[in-house]
């Protein structure tokens, strides 16, 4: 009989082990530390902001006269954020080994572990596929059937001409965001790090937040500040705002999972 010993997903979930009542003031220092990676990265994670940028501005452009699907996919493009993220994660690893950041090695970090990784990946898509579609439906309910122009769901948010839509529009994006948020915060550092299986990542990650809310609130607040900055410049300052965020995320996974 073979001797070799095989750690199943329940015995993975339980070496993980995740640090408790972490202080909020600690997202001054992952923000810090997201800074002094970039400028560290340099060239090779400004690529990365580019590449939300480009991806940002065609979405807009390619669906501007579709504001239903504009909304559903903006957010979605949200969603998908920590799995684009994994090039800059493998930049602060490198950084913190004391190795030099490179872009191209960065690029194919995820092969190791491929199938958990596309696995994640694969939920990340489900659910922007899912909040694509119920915005499609929120739309058509609340406005006869008929998609609004621009202007129509401007006129509607400012004056609350329909608050029953903003309220409700606003709270299932939210509801959606805050999901991906609490099984991705550290999902996909930790699968790049420890090449864990997807579910003791999620699992992980679930626990971090459950363990550590008042952090991981604020955590999400101030990605929430860095994508809104991103978006209020017309996609150009997701070029620093996104490798800031990135870079950052590695420092929150590394506060989070005790050291083994």
């Amino acid at each position: 009989m073979s001797n070799s010993k095989v750690v199943n997903a329940n015995d993975l979930m339980e070496h993980i082990q995740v640090n408790s009542h972490l202080s909020p003031s600690l997202v001054i220092d992952w923000l810090h530390a997201g800074v002094e990676d970039t400028h560290s990265a340099g060239r090779a994670s400004l690529f990365y902001g580019l590449v939300f940028t480009v991806v940002g501005i065609l979405i807009h452009t390619l669906f501007a006269d579709n504001y239903w699907l504009l909304g559903g996919l903006t957010t979605g493009f949200l969603l998908l954020g920590p799995f684009l993220a994994v090039g800059l994660y493998d930049l602060s690893r490198r950084i913190e080994l004391g190795q030099k950041p490179s872009l191209i090695p960065s690029m194919t970090a995820w092969w190791p572990n491929l199938f958990h990784m596309a696995l994640f990946a694969c939920i990340l898509v489900i659910t922007l596929l899912a909040w694509t579609q119920l915005s499609f439906v929120i739309f058509a309910h609340f406005f006869n059937g008929q998609l609004p122009t621009f202007m129509d769901i401007i006129i509607n948010v400012l004056t609350f001409k329909q608050l029953e839509f903003t309220l409700i529009y606003f709270l299932v994006g939210g509801l959606f965001a805050a999901f991906v948020f609490t099984i991705s915060v550290i999902a996909i550092p930790l699968m790049l790090d420890k090449q864990v299986n997807a579910l003791s990542a999620v699992s992980a990650s679930v626990r971090a937040c459950k363990q550590n809310p008042t952090a991981m609130l604020c955590w999400a607040f101030c990605l929430v500040v860095l994508v809104g900055v991103g978006f209020a410049t017309s996609f150009l300052g997701l070029i620093v705002t996104m490798p800031v965020a990135g870079h950052a995320s590695w420092h929150v996974y590394k506060s989070v999972i005790q050291s083994s």
